[in-house]
């Protein structure tokens, strides 16, 4: 069985402790978001597919008159979570719509698509500013690599506003002379 990004996700926030589906979204929209997001649409399936695969397992925690199903790494999963952390990376994508417009930019007028670069280096400053909000709380924990993550995300952050101010720089400079001959 082949099995998804998502469904990684889900074996790692599991693997740290037993979590209902609630409360793995709260966990990734609170960390992997910032660089892999996962929705109820498709936790909720894969949840599903790993129970049956024999790699997590549900036990009732009904929370008051409310059903809520908690969910738990088993052995397999272990295993298979471990498997996928040893191998390199599959994929590099990343999902920018700041760069998909400046990719079309050139329907705009130059000054517009100057506002796409400044639009970009803002998000990017105020994405690095919640950031490093979370980095003292993640300094205090025991595992070392969800803040290696974290640091990577504010220099990644601080890096891509540099280069839309770069890129500004570099629109807003006067074009060359052609020389007459």
């Amino acid at each position: 069985m082949e099995l998804s990004a998502t469904a990684y996700v889900i074996l790692g926030m599991v693997f740290r402790e037993p979590r209902s589906g609630y409360e793995i979204k709260a966990a990734v929209d609170n960390s992997t978001r910032f660089f892999w997001a996962a929705s109820y649409g498709q936790i909720y399936p894969e949840l599903k597919r790993l129970s049956e695969a024999g790699l997590v397992e549900g036990a009732d925690a009904p929370t008051g008159e409310r059903r809520r199903t908690v969910y738990a790494i088993t052995g397999a999963g272990r295993t298979e979570l471990r498997d996928w952390l040893r191998q390199p990376p599959a994929t590099a994508e990343m999902r920018e719509e700041g760069l998909l417009k400046l990719f079309f930019a050139d329907a705009l007028a130059p000054d517009e698509a100057i506002e796409i670069l400044r639009a970009m280096r803002e998000h990017r400053l105020d994405l690095s500013e919640r950031l490093r909000g979370l980095e003292s709380a993640k300094a205090e924990m025991e595992d070392p690599y969800p803040l290696m993550v974290l640091r990577g995300g504010i220099e990644f952050n601080e890096w891509f506003a540099g280069w839309c101010e770069r890129m500004e720089a570099q629109l807003l400079e006067p074009a060359p002379q052609k020389r007459s001959s």
